[in-house]
């Protein structure tokens, strides 16, 4: 039985409807902003620090909306799964990298991915995102 990491995870929306994808130091993958969530902290509260610390956001926990969770193969760490809470959030302001992220890639659905994935985001996260921007409003 593979151990799990619980982390908060947002699917951040620019007003062109592109999404946010970091890479942290030291690693290859392309994933969504997020982090852990500490003791004691709701999903959403977890979100909206990590997104404070890793891209000088400010948010409130009530702008984000929770999309569901989801499970897959850990990027970073061998043997371990993440259960992520997906939230999404719409983000009009300049994001900088912060704390441990080493890069930031706004990513278009009609951009062709070259870029190394974590499983949770290949797999899980840019189909849910591609499908609700095909939905009709």
């Amino acid at each position: 039985m593979p151990k799990t990491i619980h982390i908060a995870a947002a699917l951040l929306l620019d007003p062109q409807g592109r999404t946010l994808l970091v890479r942290k130091r030291g690693t290859v993958a392309f994933m969504q902003p997020g982090g852990k969530i500490d003791a004691g902290e709701s999903p959403a509260q977890a979100l909206v620090r990590e997104l404070h610390e890793e891209l000088g956001l400010q948010l409130d926990p009530a702008q984000v909306v929770h999309l569901g969770r989801f499970s897959a193969p850990a990027a970073n760490e061998p043997g371990f799964q993440v259960q992520a809470e997906l939230f999404c959030v719409d983000c009009a302001e300049a994001v900088a990298p912060a704390a441990e992220i080493e890069e930031v890639v706004w990513l278009a659905a009609s951009d062709t991915l070259t870029l190394e994935l974590a499983p949770l985001t290949r797999d899980l996260i840019l189909p849910l995102w591609r499908e609700r921007l095909n939905a009709p409003r």
